[in-house]
């Protein structure tokens, strides 16, 4: 087998002004200091990009998306689904509450999502009634999740995806309190809630690493999969880059798949695995709000890693350039793909990593494989 592919990228956020313009809406009131109802945000995008025609077929929102994935042909598709999947009126006094209509659940299953990870900061906007739910819609809809559970040992469970070749793919949701995830959202014995991190230290390596060699078989692929860290800057804490190295040196995980971050960051290869810090937001209502501009937090990236299953390492790493606009994924203009391009090589350097972009505007990780296999 030459290798097996992953989708993965950055924070799929369905809720709020995206589950607006679905045919299946939850109730527009929401509970923010300064919008009080989810439609103000489709007409801040219509202001900024043009009308749109309401409601909108399922797989609209994925836009470009769905081509692409179509011609990669991914063998998993892996996304951090950050919003609650629920008609719950009880939100979570939070300030900013994602969801989505369960009925709306066909915008995931239009993209051939095999894994939703849930160990992020939107998942319990609307209490433990809300993640039930959203527990529910998911299986009911065959979507394997990670991260979240209705007790601590189904939160900390990986999703099992089985590809081609007899690999299975691993993925284990974990979330940092860096990324707003509120403490009593943990998992406990007798609660359910998220995959909660108690700390970043050698003792959580040791655990996580106890949890795949209980799970992991030769020949599978073990993803971590973590939501951590602030929404803006490039700076890649030193607690992350020891911990992510940790992750792959001791714990038996073959790639480290980071979000949270608004905009994607510098990616590292560290003993021929890959390691993305953070990959940005995919999908989001933010269209037409100012602030943060020079992050371009509007544009995106699908990141296809080739790996070998017998090992882990990195084959390859593909990436489509990508734009939010219109409430949905459009793949980038030249400008754009040149943008990040340029991102990906100023803040690879430290790594010694790169990309390279070609004629269609894709992109392609470079790194230094002498260097990749001498920390090996």
């Amino acid at each position: 087998m030459s290798g097996i592919t992953l989708f993965l990228c950055g924070d799929v956020m369905t809720g709020r002004g995206i589950d607006q313009i679905l045919a299946h809406p939850v109730g527009p009131r929401i509970f923010e200091p300064y919008v009080t109802d989810a439609r103000d945000y489709v007409a801040l995008a219509e202001r900024a990009n043009g009308a749109l025609e309401r409601p909108v077929e399922p797989g609209y929102i994925w836009g470009d998306a769905l081509a692409e994935l179509a011609r990669v042909a991914p063998d998993a598709r892996i996304v951090n689904l950050e919003t609650a999947v629920t008609t719950s009126e009880t939100p979570r006094p939070k300030g900013i509450n994602y969801r989505m209509h369960p009925e709306n659940i066909g915008c995931l299953t239009a993209a051939g999502i095999d894994c939703c990870v849930l160990a992020n900061n939107h998942v319990l906007d609307w209490g433990y009634d809300g993640l039930e739910e959203t527990l529910r819609t998911l299986e009911d809809a065959a979507i394997r999740y990670a991260g979240a559970g209705r007790t601590l040992a189904a939160a900390r469970a990986p999703a099992v995806i089985p590809v081609p070749g007899g690999v299975r793919v691993l993925v284990f949701g974990l979330g940092s309190a860096s990324s707003g995830i509120g403490r009593q959202w943990g998992a406990a014995e007798g609660r359910p809630g998220v995959h909660l991190l108690d700390d970043l230290s050698a003792r959580t390596v040791r655990d996580i690493g106890a949890g795949v060699a209980q799970v992991k078989r030769p020949g599978d692929i073990a993803v971590a999969s973590i939501h951590w860290g602030g929404n803006w800057g490039y700076e890649i804490p030193t607690e992350h880059q020891t911990f992510a190295r940790a992750l792959i040196e001791q714990a038996g995980v073959d790639l480290v798949h980071g979000h949270s971050s608004h905009h994607a960051k510098g990616i590292e290869v560290y003993r021929e695995k890959l390691i993305l810090y953070g990959c940005g937001d995919f999908l989001n209502d933010y269209e037409g709000i100012g602030g943060q501009q020079g992050f371009r937090g509007d544009l995106g990236l699908m990141y296809f890693p080739r790996l070998d299953p017998s090992s882990g390492r990195l084959l390859g790493l593909a990436m489509t350039p990508t734009r939010i606009r219109n409430l949905r994924v459009n793949l980038a203009s030249r400008d754009e793909a040149a943008w990040l391009e340029a991102m990906l090589n100023r803040e690879g350097a430290p790594f010694g990593t790169g990309a390279m972009r070609d004629a269609r505007n894709r992109l392609a990780l470079r790194w230094d494989r002498m260097d990749a296999a001498r920390d090996a």
